[in-house]
């Protein structure tokens, strides 16, 4: 008998919930694919994984919300994550609550990335209150770019991510963004 999962919300396909000391296996393989990983400076070790879970569930616990761990409801596989961060490092467009996912490769293609943030943006809106949501990504990251495009998000802009100063070939990066009355008007 499979245990239901306590799951945030639901989109049609996916649920959406906290995470868990019992995720890192599968959260390491996923940041340690380097074709996951193309548009940051490296893949993630293990322990870097088991500390980003950690961060995760801290910021749950002071937001009550993060970027949430997220699974396929058919099947009950674990595929990456969906959800929300606040970001406060130096830019324009920033303290800002951002939307940002991370699949797995065989989680590609499916549309999950598109329909696991439209439903973290009516979240957002509608229990959270929030106003604005963010996104940002690497100038070369088109994929994630054509996401934050089919989710109803505007290009705000283009920066320097100060986390990436170190590394040239990743510090350009895109803003997009959405206001709630925006998102009412695309519903």
């Amino acid at each position: 008998m499979k245990l239901k999962k306590a799951y945030i919300f639901k989109s049609e396909r996916l649920g959406f919930r906290n995470w868990t000391q019992e995720d890192l296996p599968e959260f390491a393989k996923i940041n340690a694919d380097p074709d996951v990983m193309e548009h940051f400076p490296k893949p993630m070790t293990e322990e870097g994984t088991a500390a980003y879970i950690d961060r995760l569930i801290n910021h749950y616990a002071t937001n009550g919300f993060n970027y949430f761990a997220t699974e396929v409801l058919e099947s009950g596989e674990f595929i990456g994550f969906i959800g929300l961060a606040y970001q406060d490092y130096q830019s324009d467009f920033t303290p800002a609550v951002d939307i940002g996912w991370r699949l797995k490769k065989r989680a590609w293609g499916k549309g999950y990335a598109t329909e696991g943030a439209k439903k973290c943006l009516e979240w957002a809106f509608n229990e959270l209150n929030l106003e604005n949501i963010i996104s940002t990504c690497t100038e070369k990251n088109a994929k994630s770019e054509n996401v934050m495009k089919k989710i109803g998000m505007k290009k705000i802009g283009e920066f320097n991510h100060p986390k990436l100063k170190d590394y040239p070939e990743y510090e350009q990066c895109l803003c997009y963004g959405i206001s709630k009355s925006q998102w009412q008007q695309n519903e």
